[in-house]
């Protein structure tokens, strides 16, 4: 029988799982009873990504930097936006966004690659979208590198304030991990996610300021004339963290770094937070039917 035609017995079946509080507590339970699971699992990710390339590893440091080339030969060059120190204020939003779209999208797909192993074993499939999101944190960390590098041709752009990289990073994985939960329960059901997800990561991006600040939108006639859009923009998630980064990595066009939007970091991390109890609970609650359906 198809997946497609499962899922509404699956749900069914799904609803005569336990509470919500009972089943967070399951999955805390699951993730720390089998934290050797998680990191054997992480590692397996690591060296698979590693052994697919003839260069390896080395994609994640080359990669970041071929694509800040991309962006600045697109928007200083073809559309002729002079924005100061450029190469190293849209590194600092590949960065995140590369980890961002890199957990979210091996989470889509955790789950469904393991089906043969969810037949065979038992064992909690939480760990499965917890080790993709954990796996690519080393892609963020490798990512780092060729941000230091550039960073020394912008020595002014260097300051105390890089130490808030980490408290800002904390706040990205709890939001994608929320969402890896989500996206890996789901995709056992609907396996078109995987194609919609890349699109609508791909829109995402554009409508978040990475190419450009948040503060040339406030300018804007359309956002001036338009206060709801501004309001929009700044509630979303990605949006947050990318003037975070860049507050510390870059700072402003006229002016050096600074310390991050402390209120709209701890405003998304309670929102992160809630979406991480949802998606725990989406996914604990649809668990007992991953094996019927794979």
């Amino acid at each position: 029988m198809s997946a497609t035609s499962e899922a509404p017995a699956a749900f069914r079946h799904a609803a005569a799982r336990p509470g919500p509080f009972a089943l967070l507590g399951e999955a805390l339970e699951d993730i720390r009873s089998r934290r050797r699971l998680v990191r054997y699992l992480v590692q397996a990710d690591i060296r698979k990504k590693g052994a697919d390339t003839f260069l390896g590893n080395l994609w994640w440091v080359l990669d970041p930097l071929l694509q800040m080339g991309v962006y600045v030969v697109f928007v200083s060059l073809i559309l002729s936006v002079k924005t100061p120190d450029y190469p190293l204020f849209i590194l600092s939003a590949i960065l995140p966004w590369k980890w961002f779209t890199s957990s979210v999208t091996d989470a889509s797909q955790s789950v469904t690659s393991q089906g043969s192993l969810i037949r065979q074993i038992q064992f909690p499939k939480l760990v499965l979208p917890v080790a993709a999101t954990t796996a690519s944190v080393v892609g963020f960390v490798f990512g780092l590198i060729p941000l230091a590098a550039i960073m020394l041709l912008y020595p002014h752009r260097i300051s105390a304030f890089l130490l808030f990289i980490p408290v800002i990073a904390v706040v990205q994985y709890v939001f994608s991990l929320g969402l890896a939960f989500l996206v890996g329960a789901v995709n056992v059901f609907f396996r078109d996610l995987g194609n919609v997800l890349r699109h609508a990561l791909r829109l995402w991006f554009y409508l978040s300021p990475g190419l450009y600040s948040l503060s040339v939108l406030d300018a804007s006639a359309t956002f001036q004339a338009n206060p709801i859009l501004r309001i929009l923009a700044h509630a979303n998630p990605i949006a947050v963290l990318f003037e975070a980064y860049r507050a510390v990595i870059y700072g402003k066009p006229d002016g050096p770094p600074h310390a991050p939007d402390l209120a709209s970091l701890a405003a998304l991390l309670a929102a992160s937070l809630i979406l991480l109890a949802f998606g725990t609970f989406v996914f604990k609650r649809l668990e007992p039917s991953f094996a019927k359906i794979l």
